[in-house]
Formats: C-alpha cells, sequence, structure tokens
C-alpha cells in the first residue's frame, strides 16, 4: 500500500503519528508546517532553549494558547498530550521520555544534544530520526546498532543530500549498475574563513543562524553530508577534503570517473560534490559492462557512456523529513543508516591557535572541517568535528593544520565524547575479531 494511503488511515480513523521535535531553527520551524499540512502526521511537541520560537510557529500554524502547554514537568507534559493539546518545552530529553509521543525528530544541528536525545530515545523504546547530520557521523555507528538491538528505527531524516544521495545509490545498484561517484551540488565555493561575524547580515536576510551559514560556507556541512553517504554507503573520499572542481551538469559523467578514462578519480566508488549549477541538486555517476544497457543509457540521455549520470535536481531538507518519520513508523524502515565508519570529519584550525585557548564549535570562528577516510583519521589521530566544540587546545596550532590528540584535548565530560569513546571501543574489538 502507497505511503500516503497508510497516512489518509490514519487521518480517518483519528489516530496519526504524534511527532515530538527537537529545535525550532529554520530547519525545525519549517517542518512543523510541514506536518501541519500532512494527513496523519502532526508535530504534537517541540522542545527548544527558547520556548518562544515553537509558540511563533503554533499562533502562525493557527493554534490557540488555550491548546498550548508550556512545562518542562513530566507528568504535567503527559497530561497535555493525552488530551491533545500540543507541547512546548525547554527540556528536549523529556520528549524522549512521554509515552504520548511515538517519534522524535532532532533537528538542533548540535552533537552534544544530538547524542543525548538519540540515546534517551532508544533506552525509552521510541524511534528517531536525525536531521542532526553531525551527530550522525560522529556517533551513528554505535546509535544505529544499539537502535536495531532494541527493535527500533534510527535514521537520517529523508530530504537531506545523505537520503538523496542514498536514494540514488540504492536505485542504481538495485538495477545492476556500478556506482562510481555520489555527490553534491555546493552553491559556492569555500571561503575556509567564514565566520558568524562575517555571516551576520546574510544569516539575519535569510533568517538563518549566523553559525549555521558560517558551517555551510566553510565547507563544514559538505563534508558532514558526503561522510554520512560514504558510511552508508562505502564510497571513499578521493582525497582529504574531496575535490570539489565546478562543472556543468552535461559534464559530470567526464569529470567524476577514473583518471585513466579523462577524469579526476583515482578509482571507482568515490564521494564527491561539485559547486555550480548541480545545487541544490545531488548526482550519481554510474556504469555497467552490458553493451546493450549502454546503448539504452545513451537513448534515453543519459549520456554517451560507458559512463553515465543519474541527477535529482532538487532535495527539499525538512520539507521531505516526515517522510522518514512515516516510513519508520508505517513501514519499520530507515533511510539512511551508518553501517560503519568509512569516513571521519575531522577539525582544522580556522586561525592560528594558542595552547590554552578553549575552541568554539560549528561555525565558529575557530575550526572547518574536512572529510578524510576512517583510515586516515585515524592514523593522523585527527579529533573528530563532533568531540571538538569546547576542547582546550595543548600546543599551538597554525592555520589549516588538523586538531589531533596531539594538540588538543576534547572535554571529556560531554556525553557525545563518552558515546563517541564506546563507539570507538566497539569498532577496534570488531576489527581484531575480524582479522
Amino acid at each position: 500500500m502507497e505511503l500516503i494511503k497508510h497516512l489518509q488511515q490514519l487521518e480517518e480513523t483519528g489516530d496519526p503519528i504524534r511527532v515530538g521535535l527537537v529545535g525550532c531553527g529554520q530547519m525545525g520551524s519549517g517542518m512543523m508546517h510541514v506536518t501541519r499540512k500532512m494527513p496523519g502526521m502532526t508535530t504534537q511537541a517541540v522542545a527548544d532553549i527558547d520556548p518562544n520560537r515553537p509558540l511563533k510557529e503554533l499562533h502562525l500554524m493557527g493554534v490557540p494558547d488555550t491548546e498550548i502547554v508550556i512545562t518542562t514537568n513530566r507528568l504535567q507534559a503527559e497530561d497535555a498530550l493525552q488530551k491533545g493539546k500540543y507541547l512546548v518545552t525547554e527540556d528536549a530529553v523529556m520528549l524522549a521520555t512521554l509515552e504520548g509521543l511515538d517519534i522524535l525528530i532532532e533537528a538542533t544541528g548540535y552533537t552534544e544534544i544530538g547524542a543525548q536525545v538519540a540515546w534517551n530515545c532508544i533506552l525509552n523504546n521510541k524511534h528517531i530520526v536525525m536531521l542532526n547530520v553531525e551527530t550522525d557521523v560522529t556517533v551513528g555507528v554505535f546509535l544505529s546498532r544499539m537502535a536495531q538491538k532494541a527493535g527500533l528505527i534510527y535514521t537520517v531524516a529523508a530530504g537531506d543530500e545523505p537520503a538523496v544521495c542514498k536514494m540514488l545509490y540504492d536505485f542504481s545498484t538495485t538495477l545492476g549498475f556500478e556506482v562510481v561517484a555520489l555527490g553534491k551540488g555546493k552553491n559556492n565555493i569555500i571561503d575556509y574563513q567564514a565566520s558568524p561575524e562575517t555571516c551576520a547580515e546574510e544569516a539575519a536576510s535569510k533568517a538563518m543562524n549566523p553559525k549555521m551559514l558560517a558551517s555551510f560556507k566553510d565547507g563544514t556541512k559538505t563534508m558532514v553530508e558526503m561522510a554520512a553517504v560514504s558510511n552508508a554507503t562505502g564510497l571513499i573520499p578521493d582525497v582529504p577534503g574531496m575535490h570539489g572542481p565546478r562543472v556543468e551538469i552535461e559534464d559530470l559523467q567526464k569529470v567524476f570517473i577514473p583518471k585513466e578514462h579523462g577524469g579526476i578519480l583515482s578509482g571507482k566508488g568515490r564521494v564527491d560534490y561539485s559547486t555550480g549549477k548541480v545545487a541544490p541538486g545531488v548526482f550519481a555517476i554510474i556504469t555497467t559492462d552490458d553493451p546493450r544497457i549502454q546503448a539504452d543509457m545513451k537513448f534515453v540521455s543519459m549520456g554517451d557512456g560507458p559512463y553515465f549520470r543519474i541527477l535529482r535536481p532538487f532535495h527539499l531538507c525538512n520539507i521531505e523529513t516526515p517522510l522518514a518519520a512515516a516510513e519508520a513508523m508505517i513501514y519499520g524502515e530507515t533511510t539512511v543508516v551508518a553501517k560503519t565508519m568509512v569516513s571521519e570529519v575531522v577539525s582544522v584550525a580556522k586561525r592560528d591557535l594558542k595552547a590554552g585557548e578553549t575552541i568554539g564549535g560549528i561555525g565558529s570562528a575557530d575550526i572547518y572541517h574536512k572529510i578524510y577516510t576512517y583510515t586516515d583519521a585515524r592514523q593522523m589521530k585527527g579529533i573528530p568535528m563532533g568531540i571538538a566544540p569546547g576542547a582546550k587546545i595543548l600546543k599551538d596550532i597554525k592555520i589549516g593544520m588538523p586538531l589531533t590528540e596531539e594538540n588538543t584535548s576534547p572535554d571529556s565530560s560531554q556525553f557525545v565524547y563518552q558515546l563517541r569513546k564506546m563507539q570507538d571501543d566497539m569498532l577496534q574489538r570488531e576489527e581484531h575479531f575480524n582479522r
């Protein structure tokens, strides 16, 4: 049965999927409006550090104050949900404990919050959708396996680039094609010096958090997104940070192919990105050794062969996110899950960092991030992006140099640090066992 029919049935029976949202920023607030229009699903509770943000969105959607309860008390929150009222709270972890919610969507972008929320969802027998890809590339392997053992769904959200890339990957491999490269479009070249200060004016014009915008401009988001793709598919970055050339759409299958055939890649099975007109789309470069299939692909204008491009010219971010929640609840299916750590996102100094400094987080004026293979990142003892915020600089680090275990000490009191340590230990045991 199609997803829409399942959702329509839930709407008709008065038993919609009740979503709890963590983070009411640009992505989360937009998603609230989408579920308001969807059949069979409602965002019934929202947690945000500033309760005025979800209140504003509820009012814009026409929800009266009499139908909204603001509380951090669990019993009051549960009572509000039982009565069909909307819940607003500052306590993100509390949402994971509420029986009146079916599934949570984490949309903060902060790894510490994301790790706590996902962990508590699984402990409380609740599905979790991560619009917070930053957390996933840090501890997603551990969380997804933990959820699987509990019979729960942990998944990266639909609509963001990792999900749309994975859609093209599954489509292609199901039909027997070999995937040579998966990539996304980035609408500008990387500005490694982008900071909240330099992005303030543009962020205000777009109603964005300036730190979030800085993380887009300095390349962090691109590195994170393609690391998630890598960990879900096994494809790797060809070089640290990927190539990122500007390529016209009609030339994608000429560039993202092995060097021996005139491209830029050292081999097949790579993740990368292109600036320019590809954005806001994603692409797959695929091949087959069957002459008849090659002829058919040329006939349907996918290229001259033997390499062909598959393009989805859009991704709808938070607008598509509810689909992941629906598929998790109705079909018990994930959208994107990290199989293991294939790639790592490592923190790099955005300026000269001095010993004794405490560094800021993602999008700050202190660090940007770069994708490496997990093997290379371990060999260089690079600091994973997700545990870098709040770290202490032990030795001076020159601009453009990676943060490593030798020059940086992460904040070990953070939950995401402890979870990452458990993940590292788990993967090391697996590696030892498989030798």
